[in-house]
C-alpha cells in the first residue's frame, strides 16, 4: 500500500526529531570539548564556544600515554575480529553444509553456551590464563576469539542454510575441491553477514572495559577503554580532558558504522544477490 505524501512528511519529521534527541548528547560532547573551562561552567550555559579550543585534544592526549593505549586497542580489535571471522565462518559452514553424526546435538550444545554469563566463567578463565602465564599480556583478550562465538556462528549458519545446494553441486561437477568451494563461492556470498559480525565485534571489543581490567596490570598494556577509566580517576573534576578523550574514543566506531551500515542491513536481512 502506497503511503500518501503528507503522511511521509509527518513520519520523516517525527523520525528526525527522534534522531535529534539521540544525537544531542553526542553534539554536547563535541561542543563541550571545544570550550574553555569558563565557558563549560558558565551560567546560563553557552551552547557554542567563542573560539574553538583545539588544543584541548592535544593537552588531554599528551597527559597520558594514549598513543600506547590506542595501539593496544587496535591490536586487540583487529586480531579478535580476524579470529572471529575465520573461526565462525568455518564452523558455521560445517554446520550448514555438511551432514554428520550428532550434528544437531552439537549445535544445540553450542547454542546452550550462550546462556552461560561471562561472569560465571570469569574466575576459571583467569585461573587458566594464569597457569599459561598469559596474565598481563594481550593474549587473554585475543586468543579466545580464534575459537569462535556461538552467536556469530548462529548468524552465519542461518545465512548459509538459505543458500541453494545447486551452487556447491555445480562447483563439484566442475572439479572444485572443498576449500575452493568455501573460499571462491561461499566467502563472497557471506560478505554482508561477515561485515555485520566484524562491526558487532569491533564495537564490543573497542568498548570492552571489564576484560582488560581483569587481565592487564601494567599501564603499558592498557587499552583505550581502561586508559580512559584511569584517566577519569585522575581528572575526576576536570570536564575538558574527559570530554576530549571520550570524543576521540567514540569517533572510530561511529565512522566504521557509517561506512558499513549498508552491509549491516543486508547481513541482518540475510539477502543473497
Amino acid at each position: 500500500m502506497k503511503i500518501p505524501k503528507k503522511y511521509k512528511i509527518i513520519l520523516y519529521g517525527l523520525l528526525g526529531l527522534f534522531s535529534l534527541y539521540f544525537l544531542l548528547p553526542f553534539v554536547w560532547v563535541i561542543l563541550a570539548a571545544l570550550k574553555t573551562e569558563a565557558e563549560v561552567f558558565s551560567f546560563p550555559p553557552k551552547i557554542f564556544p567563542d573560539v574553538p579550543q583545539w588544543k584541548n585534544f592535544v593537552d588531554a592526549w599528551n597527559s597520558q600515554p594514549f598513543g600506547t593505549y590506542l595501539k593496544n586497542s587496535v591490536i586487540v580489535t583487529v586480531m579478535t575480529t580476524l579470529g572471529q571471522l575465520i573461526s565462525c565462518s568455518l564452523v558455521a559452514y560445517g554446520f550448514a553444509r555438511y551432514d554428520f553424526k550428532y550434528k544437531n546435538i552439537l549445535f544445540v550444545i553450542l547454542l546452550a553456551t550462550m546462556m552461560i554469563p561471562w561472569d560465571v566463567t570469569m574466575i576459571p578463565l583467569y585461573m587458566e590464563f594464569n597457569m599459561l602465564g598469559w596474565i598481563n599480556t594481550l593474549k587473554p583478550l585475543v586468543v579466545p576469539a580464534f575459537f569462535g562465538s556461538a552467536y556469530y556462528i548462529f548468524l552465519l549458519r542461518q545465512f548459509l542454510m538459505s543458500v541453494p545446494k545447486d551452487l556447491e553441486n555445480a562447483a563439484r561437477i566442475d572439479g572444485a575441491n572443498e576449500f575452493q568451494i568455501f573460499f571462491k563461492i561461499f566467502l563472497p556470498i557471506m560478505k554482508a553477514p561477515l561485515i555485520l559480525i566484524a562491526v558487532l565485534n569491533i564495537l564490543s571489543v573497542w568498548n570492552d572495559y571489564l576484560g582488560p581490567l581483569i587481565y592487564l596490570q601494567d599501564q603499558s598494556k592498557y587499552t583505550l577503554a581502561l586508559g580512559l577509566a584511569a584517566f577519569k580517576g585522575i581528572h575526576d573534576l576536570q570536564i575538558l580532558p574527559i570530554m576530549s578523550i571520550t570524543l576521540v574514543m567514540i569517533i572510530p566506531p561511529v565512522v566504521i558504522f557509517l561506512f558499513a551500515q549498508k552491509y549491516i542491513v543486508e547481513g541482518i536481512s540475510g539477502s543473497i544477490k
